[in-house]
């Protein structure tokens, strides 16, 4: 090796021996990142508070609740179902007959016509993704999957995997100074001969309608009368709705289900961005009708 060759590699050397000691130093100049204090751990109050404990009885799954003796029930719908429209589409609604509307649910059916008259959506909730509530969820136009417990009774709805639950473990309703008001309410049951009673209750009202625009109080109440026909291969659901906010005496239909042993539910989200593409929505519509314009 010549000198100016030993020369160059002694220079590289040191060099390189600079550059670790200057990150060397600045390593132990800089400051440490600071260690987030430690969160203190959830107190047995606050555990109780965020699972929604409810002391003094079990909860619908638990497994004390679900060991306790009970007559055997007339009838299981575990099962898949949909509502049959055999006679006719319009069926998945709820009237008419109508009862008598008071100045809200006149009004609702007066401006539902002109809408459709001029080809426009009225109250048009859910195509904005609010939840279809009871008891419009019960006949979309989607399968019902149901499965029931001794104690209780889990419906998953095709549309929008909406949830409902029927309480059969003789509970009471919840306490209305406490209760939270959901779309599908508070649904308690008992068995009445061949029969499961059904009183619904505790309804969210803002934008929850029947039918076409229909609106709801918060004294929106229903009892169910729900039975098992043709050997278990049709259910049938006698709904008696009350509102005095809305409408006098008793508003009553009757549905029936067809159980579906080939179908299953899947995973199904309302997305609004997806909504404004579909021209049955209110936006949709909208689109469609400014795509045209826009055309001209």
């Amino acid at each position: 090796m010549s000198k100016c060759t030993w020369r160059v590699a002694l220079r590289g050397v040191w060099i390189a021996g600079l550059a670790c000691l200057a990150a060397v130093a600045g390593a132990q100049e800089r400051p440490a990142a600071p260690t987030p204090p430690a969160r203190p751990g959830l107190t047995p109050k606050q555990i109780d508070e965020l699972s929604h404990r409810h002391p003094g009885y079990w909860g619908a799954l638990a497994p004390q609740n679900l060991s306790k003796p009970r007559p055997k029930p007339p009838f299981d719908l575990t099962g898949t179902w949909f509502v049959d429209l055999r006679r006719a589409f319009a069926d998945f609604r709820f009237g008419p007959p109508y009862p008598e509307f008071y100045e809200a649910g006149k009004q609702a059916l007066k401006e539902a016509a002109e809408a459709q008259a001029a080809g426009k959506r009225y109250r048009d909730s859910i195509g904005q993704c609010y939840p279809a509530g009871m008891p419009m969820i019960m006949t979309r136009v989607w399968p019902i999957a149901m499965v029931q417990l001794p104690t209780v009774i889990y419906m998953m709805f095709g549309f929008t995997n909406s949830l409902r639950i029927i309480y059969l473990d003789g509970r009471q309703h919840t306490d209305p100074d406490i209760v939270v008001p959901t779309y599908n309410g508070e649904s308690i049951g008992h068995w009445e001969d061949d029969t499961l009673v059904v009183h619904t209750k505790y309804f969210e009202t803002n934008e929850h309608w029947i039918d076409s625009g229909i609106p709801i109080s918060d004294q929106f109440e229903i009892v169910e009368r729900i039975r098992m026909l043709d050997g278990g291969k049709t259910l049938e659901i006698e709904y008696i709705m009350t509102d005095p906010k809305n409408w006098k005496g008793e508003w009553r239909s009757t549905k029936r289900w067809l159980r579906m042993d080939e179908s299953d539910i899947s995973e199904v989200e309302c997305l609004p961005n997806l909504n404004r593409n579909l021209p049955s929505t209110a936006e949709g519509s909208a689109e469609v009708d400014r795509r045209a314009s826009e055309s001209k």
